[in-house]
């Protein structure tokens, strides 16, 4: 038995003889385009049409959340913890009671408002300070971590503003008593203004390096720390000293740190209750 195998020309010429329909139709559509009655041709309904791409709304478009350093997630973990209490932040109070105690005692309440304002302005960098750790999520400007008796922000432990409610009055004892001597030609107070400042980053520094006080942005870290003795620590020196060099003004003087007292207070309570602290 012998089987005859078409040539190629067979095969075509089958392809559009009109035996095979299919190949009779593509062809035709090459040639021609789709006929009206062809049964290939898309209905009115899926005729494919170019739609312009939809604008994406940014507003509804996930935001990518920044990982979270491990220093903060270490602070969040201690934050308002009381597990770490330790009976050495009574005597820090008690050391505070007699400075304060001292210059009641001497009727300075120049020095003693003084030493509010610094402190109540440090309070007011602490509350922003976790302002941005919650805008971020990734850290704030400063974290503290490592043993405290109790981490009340993220960047102010029980000792640091035990510390900070010392250090305004500390820093007017050094003031010349008068205001108008010029040191080196500069005016005495911008002199020990930006010397404090400088020697408190200077320790801040150093706190830094011993990986229990954190800086995570090139802007408010080592080597560029202009930011830092500005705002973190010139706005402080400087009020305590304005305050202090009202004098007699007790009025005055009770009035601004009043008022830097009730912006902390607008601050805590807001910053509190919207989850922020």
């Amino acid at each position: 038995m012998t089987t005859s195998i078409p040539s190629k020309e067979s095969n075509v010429d089958r392809r559009f003889d009109g035996t095979n329909p299919v190949f009779d139709e593509c062809s035709s559509r090459l040639i021609n385009g789709p006929h009206e009655d062809s049964p290939w041709l898309p209905t009115p309904h899926l005729k494919a049409e170019t739609h312009p791409l939809p604008t994406p709304n940014i507003r509804q478009m996930p935001l990518i959340v920044a990982e979270v350093t491990p220093f903060t997630r270490q602070a969040e973990e201690m934050l308002r913890n009381p597990a770490g209490f330790q009976w050495s932040t009574v005597f820090l109070l008690g050391v505070v009671f007699y400075v304060y105690s001292v210059e009641v005692e001497r009727r300075r309440w120049d020095i003693i408002l003084a030493g509010l304002a610094l402190w109540f302005m440090d309070w007011f960098n602490e509350l922003v300070n976790s302002a941005v750790l919650h805008i971020s999520d990734r850290s704030a400007l400063w974290t503290v971590t490592g043993h405290t008796s109790y981490l009340i922000l993220i960047g102010l432990t029980i000792e640091l503003t035990l510390f900070f409610l010392m250090a305004g009055v500390v820093f007017v004892k050094f003031l010349p008593p008068d205001r108008t001597m010029r040191i080196a030609g500069i005016p005495n107070r911008w002199v020990y203004v930006v010397g404090f400042s400088c020697l408190s980053v200077a320790v801040e520094i150093l706190l830094h390096a011993t990986g229990y006080f954190h800086w995570e942005y090139w802007f408010w870290n080592v080597p560029f720390v202009p930011l830092i003795v500005i705002f973190g620590y010139m706005t402080f020196y400087a009020v305590a000293a304005w305050v202090f060099d009202m004098g007699q003004n007790h009025r005055r003087q009770v009035a601004i740190v009043g008022t830097i007292a009730g912006i902390d207070a607008v601050l805590a309570l807001g910053f509190g209750l919207a989850g922020w602290l």
